[in-house]
């Protein structure tokens, strides 16, 4: 069987910073002479694949190749981990994509960069935090791997060029959809409402701003208004003038969603979490926890007659190398020995719970007043 030929980054292409993470930058595709695909990211610098050393422009092109449209390209930072990206694709395609339908995924195909690309983007980024660009503060500083040779063609989940313009994006962390294995029997708190409760005791103590969020176990309730109910803390529903409307679109929409469905039995079956989990010292890659800590992405067109497009993104296998698999341990012992899957601690702050577990909530006002975290 001949083997498919790798994709490459031809000369001219044309990239946006659009937005980063800890290990990741994502850029644009933009062709070179429509100013108003620029215009709007006018604080962001323009940058082409090729490009002589001082910058100057060689070759461009004034459309976007066919092949990445709907695409963005995601380039990876020097960190702790270092894992490559041939190894990661690796990982995706024989371990993730075998779990989802294709249309579920933020699909990712490798792609061989120029040379000198990222020396480039990092003079950008570089300039970025001199000039007081859009670089957020906390990003400055980390740079792109100049060891990898490759990037990854990502899905492009973004409405901002989208040809409707009453497009919308909702995005989420789903989280644990099922209890954890070793919560202790009759927990009044699933895990991540029992880990957003220690949290928050942590921040009133440092008086800091507490997080509000929904129970993941609402998302995949059999009850219309439990699905409603978590939308309220959905960032970019949570307020606005035709917030009920939208949150009501949105909770059609995720009650009894077949990805959000498909997800949850997947942890059902790679339960190997919290006590359960990898062992202190461990290395191996985790896709239980993998499968609990990913992004849902959902664009919403204007018209309601208009499909629907929702994804599964952040699939990235998780280690338990360098301490992670301590972490997770020792974090599920906190939750068990500290009382936070219970109500009955001291701390009657605890007590003012979203959980759906509690066998009563207080009566839900329908805002949120508050981001989703993380």
């Amino acid at each position: 069987m001949t083997k498919p030929s790798l994709l490459q980054l031809p000369p001219g292409v044309q990239l946006v910073y659009l937005a980063e993470g800890g290990a990741n930058v994502i850029y644009r595709f933009v062709p070179s002479t429509s100013h108003l695909a620029v215009k709007k990211d006018d604080s962001k610098q323009l940058l082409s694949s090729s490009h002589d050393g001082g910058g100057v422009t060689v070759t461009t092109l004034t459309t976007i190749p066919p092949i990445f449209r709907g695409k963005l390209l995601r380039l990876r930072k020097q960190t702790a981990s270092n894992i490559n990206y041939k190894e990661i694709a690796a990982n995706f395609n024989t371990k993730i994509r075998p779990l989802f339908h294709a249309d579920e995924l933020v699909d990712q195909t490798l792609i061989r960069l120029p040379d000198d690309l990222i020396p480039h983007c990092n003079q950008l980024l570089r300039a970025e935090e001199r000039n007081g660009g859009s670089r957020p503060a906390k990003r400055h500083g980390s740079y792109l791997a100049l060891n990898e040779p490759f990037g990854l063609l990502i899905t492009d989940m973004t409405v901002f060029n989208d040809a409707d313009p009453g497009a919308r994006l909702a995005e989420f962390k789903p989280k644990w959809l099922l209890q954890s294995p070793s919560a202790p029997i009759g927990a009044e708190r699933c895990r991540t409402c029992a880990l957003r409760e220690m949290k928050n005791r942590e921040a009133r103590g440092l008086g800091v701003k507490e997080s509000r969020s929904f129970c993941p176990l609402d998302l995949v309730s059999e009850r219309f208004d439990d699905v409603l109910r978590a939308t309220a803390f959905v960032r970019g529903y949570d307020a606005g003038n035709d917030r009920d409307r939208d949150r009501v679109r949105l909770a059609e929409i995720l009650f009894r969603n077949s990805t959000l469905r498909n997800l949850q039995s997947r942890q059902k079956t790679f339960r190997e979490v919290g006590l359960l989990g990898p062992v202190e010292g461990s290395r191996e890659d985790s896709l239980d926890m993998t499968l609990r800590d990913c992004t849902m992405f959902i664009k919403i067109p204007g018209n309601e007659s208009e499909p629907v497009e929702i994804r599964l993104g952040d699939l990235d296998l998780k280690t338990g190398a360098g301490g992670k698999a301590q972490y997770w341990r020792d974090l599920e012992r906190q939750l068990i020995d500290g009382g936070w899957y219970c109500t009955s601690s001291s701390d009657s702050s605890q007590k003012q719970s979203e959980c759906a577990l509690r066998s009563s909530r207080d009566e839900f006002n329908g805002n949120g007043n508050g981001v989703y975290s993380t």
